[in-house]
């Protein structure tokens, strides 16, 4: 049987603050992303939006979708 080996995620505003960039780039970036990318969506008991989340992996794919976007809108940087 597989068991999934995330014990801890990271919130957008976590990780635009440990990257230096807005919350609003970091909810821009994955928009096709998938939980096997490392992105999921997390609910409380009255919470019908979620909250975006990262584990490690969707930390390291943000990374890369964030140098292409330096790379692609620099002036937007």
């Amino acid at each position: 049987m597989q068991r999934n080996n995330v014990h801890h995620v990271y919130t957008v505003e976590r990780i635009a603050w440990e990257l230096g960039v807005s919350e609003a780039l970091i909810h821009e970036l994955p928009l096709a992303a998938e939980p096997e990318d490392g992105v999921i969506w997390v609910y409380g008991a009255n919470d019908d939006n979620g909250i975006l989340a990262f584990t490690d992996e969707g930390i390291e794919e943000l990374k890369l979708l964030l140098e292409e976007y330096h790379r692609v809108s620099p002036s937007k940087a």
